[in-house]
């Protein structure tokens, strides 16, 4: 009787993990957003003196705000998919699907006159910075936290092994 028990708890997990992957139309809502922003900063000789590009989510509603540093709206859009989203992990998944589509659009980014180092920063929406999603600047980088995931192991499996061979 447990173990069905279990079994159904692990089917309903299962279930409400896939309905938060990223739709097509979820992924072209977001594409849609970062594509605003660019057209905002056009490229130009004359950039814009910003530190952080604030995008702001709420849970409840689906909606996204974007801001620069003085509160001032760059754009807005409801995502459909993020009505009523009940995770947990959320914030995370957010930051995931936005940190893939900025990755996918970084010449656009990077032509933004915007004066560098300026990040792309997602907030709650109680403006509660959540995560820095990408950073435009030519020495730093931000390396996705799933690809760092493991890592420390993983050099440490390096390091055993090429000490062996000494």
């Amino acid at each position: 009787m447990q173990l069905s028990n279990f079994f159904v708890l692990l089917q309903d997990y299962q279930t409400i993990r896939i309905e938060m992957e990223p739709t097509e139309q979820t992924l072209v809502q977001v594409e849609r957003i970062v594509r605003k922003i660019a057209e905002k900063f056009p490229s130009s000789e004359d950039a814009s003196v910003l530190t952080d590009i604030h995008i702001c989510v709420s849970q409840e509603n689906g909606e996204v705000m974007v801001y620069d540093d003085d509160d001032k709206e760059i754009t807005r859009s409801v995502v459909e998919q993020w009505i009523n989203a009940a995770d947990d992990d959320f914030y995370e998944q957010v930051a995931a699907i936005f940190r893939k589509v900025l990755g996918e659009h970084t010449g656009l980014i990077d032509k933004m006159s915007v004066m560098k180092p300026y990040a792309f920063v997602l907030e709650s929406d109680d403006r509660d910075e959540q995560h820095e999603l990408y950073v435009v600047d030519d020495e730093t980088m931000i390396i996705d936290p799933i690809v760092m995931k493991d890592l420390s192991e993983d050099l440490d499996s390096f390091f055993e092994t090429l000490m062996k061979d000494v």
